[in-house]
């Protein structure tokens, strides 16, 4: 299995990253990709993916921090050049959800990392909250550069799902696909691509049933696989194996 999304520089994980790092290759994790929010955090993150083997990392700024972190293409480029296992460019995107940042700063640090994203070749991992129109607006405005987008934590409409399928995107599953209220999610996860799907902890956040409300870490991937596969009514096996599959085919 791949967690295609956690957070390792976050407490309670980061001051416990032995025996998380060991709990997640008990439970059959070969990757773990630890993701950039913020300058600060990209700091931790160049100094984690040489912990171990496993763990590999990304460079963004989270919209929450778009008001005071800023980069530049050449950052980003030159920090994916100076380390091999920073693969991705990420999270970046949009999160109207609390208007705790300025729209139009978001909207400038997507677009930095799109362009960064074009000239590199290198996935982009995209969160959208309460911003599905925005969002697509933005992306349809690259639509013929051959972006590689990943949307970490999808939790958006269906029909956001099949626009957003036009630009060969792919869609990561959370914890969030076995809470209870989640039908409608479940249902596009039901509809989407067998070569389209990924899966994440998001970690230490949104721990899947049955430890939901308890600090999520990557080795609870096993809860959200298990739940995929009972929706798509596939062996469990065969999720694990698409999944994995399509990361190493996204990050290459």
């Amino acid at each position: 299995m791949i967690d295609s999304h956690c957070h390792l520089d976050h407490e309670p994980l980061l001051s416990d990253l032995e025996n998380i790092i060991q709990r997640s290759k008990d439970a059959g994790i070969e990757k773990l990709l630890t993701i950039s929010t913020s300058i600060e955090s990209f700091s931790r993150v160049k100094e984690l993916v040489h912990k171990d083997e496993i763990i590999y990392g990304t460079i963004g700024i989270h919209p929450h921090e778009a008001n005071k972190d800023i980069v530049n293409s050449e950052f980003i480029e030159k920090s994916l050049k100076d380390n091999n296992k920073i693969i991705g460019i990420g999270e970046t995107g949009l999160d109207f959800f609390y208007n705790n940042s300025d729209k139009d700063k978001q909207i400038d640090s997507f677009k930095i990392h799109i362009d960064a994203a074009i000239k590199t070749n290198v996935p982009l991992i995209i969160h959208s909250r309460e911003a599905e129109e925005e969002t697509f607006d933005i992306l349809n405005d690259y639509k013929d550069q051959n972006l590689k987008i990943l949307m970490h934590c999808f939790t958006g409409s269906k029909n956001f799902a099949k626009k957003l399928l036009d630009f060969n995107t792919f869609f990561s599953a959370s914890g969030i696909i076995t809470f209870k209220n989640s039908e409608e999610l479940q249902d596009t996860f039901k509809f989407l691509p067998s070569d389209k799907i990924l899966i994440e902890t998001d970690s230490p956040f949104l721990a899947p049933v049955p430890n939901r409300g308890k600090k999520n870490e990557p080795s609870f991937i096993n809860f959200t696989a298990t739940k995929l596969a009972e929706i798509r009514n596939i062996d469990k096996s065969e999720l694990i194996k698409l999944t994995t599959n399509n990361f190493n085919k996204l990050f290459q």
